[in-house]
């Protein structure tokens, strides 16, 4: 018989025998986070509350099959705030915006509905802060970021300086003494920071640290899931979108344990001959990845060979954040 996906046309056997094994593991946690889970749930009830179409600035989170999901429901995705009239709503994505984008919405008397992630917003609180004591703010990051352009957005400009890498730390020309203070990216690798902190703090004996880990929970969480994976699978499939900044990392982190790892979007994109001879695969997904991709994977393997499906669980989480008070208001 033929099983048949909306994306994927599979030959399966009824006859397992002739199938080859696979151990699959599953990373515990892995997907939806808070934070992307309360951005969806805003676009969801913004159109529900205002009807389509409700615009958002940027994609709300870094996920296609999410953008387009909601794009059919009525959303709207724009670049920038001048793509939107003035008399339609607008939310703001996970990511968060430079400080003069809310602004702009007030002054034009807009409808806005923010979604940033509110660890990212701490973030953005702990930047303001810094620029109020006079430290000069070192932040690490990825240039171009969404995430690092809305936090760096936050205070004037020329106030922070990215750095990318422990290089890009050895360049800067502030004194050791100065009043210096650094504040990080959500979704890098706690590997990768750490040695450009290490750097920082060579540097800059007296840098001011974060109150708190500015690297979100749920980064932490799906790095660990993935290393715990890596210990088990000779590959890791990584379900999520090549602009997925926390994705991309769990990629670089199986492979720095020694691990092969491929990023992919969809079920369709497997390279089955890729996992020619190998009896042990690990799936994660990105935080912006819903669970239904993690599903469409497990299924297609599953039309290949016979599976033993087992789960890899590091830490539960429970973390839940409000949503705004805009949208649960009765008019």
């Amino acid at each position: 018989m033929f099983y048949v996906s909306p994306v994927w046309v599979t030959l399966v056997t009824d006859d397992k025998s002739i199938m080859m094994n696979m151990n699959v593991y599953i990373a515990s946690p892995r997907g939806f986070c808070a934070g992307v889970d309360r951005a969806i749930q805003i676009v969801e009830m913004a159109l529900v509350k205002y009807g389509a179409p409700v615009y958002v600035r940027h994609e709300i989170v870094h996920n296609k099959f999410v953008v387009e999901g909601l794009r059919r429901r009525g959303a709207i995705f724009v670049d920038e705030l001048d793509e939107v009239p003035d008399d339609m709503p607008v939310v703001f994505s996970a990511h968060g915006v430079p400080k003069s984008v809310p602004e702009e919405a007030r002054r034009r008397k807009m409808l806005y509905v923010d979604a940033t992630c509110p660890l990212v917003s701490k973030v953005h609180r702990e930047a303001e802060r810094h620029e109020k004591s006079g430290a000069e703010i070192i932040m690490i990051g990825h240039e171009g970021h969404a995430e690092v352009v809305g936090t760096m957005g936050q205070v004037g400009e020329g106030r922070i300086t990215l750095v990318e890498t422990p290089q890009d730390v050895e360049k800067l020309t502030l004194d050791k003494s100065a009043n210096v203070a650094y504040i990080t990216q959500t979704t890098l690798s706690l590997d990768d920071t750490a040695d450009i902190i290490a750097a920082l703090k060579v540097k800059f004996p007296h840098i001011r640290d974060p109150k708190k880990e500015d690297i979100c929970y749920a980064t932490t969480n799906r790095q660990g899931a993935v290393k715990a994976l890596a210990e088990k699978a000779e590959v890791v499939l990584v379900i999520g979108a090549p602009n997925s900044s926390n994705s991309r990392r769990l990629v670089e982190v199986a492979n720095r344990e020694g691990c092969k790892s491929m990023l992919i979007q969809r079920a369709v994109d497997i390279d089955w001959a890729w996992l020619s001879g190998v009896e042990n695969v690990g799936i994660s997904a990105g935080a912006s990845a819903p669970e239904v991709l993690v599903e469409e994977v497990i299924e297609a393997f599953r039309g290949r060979y016979n599976v033993n499906l087992e789960s890899v669980m590091t830490v539960e989480e429970n973390v839940q954040f409000k949503l705004p008070a805009i949208l649960l208001k009765e008019d």
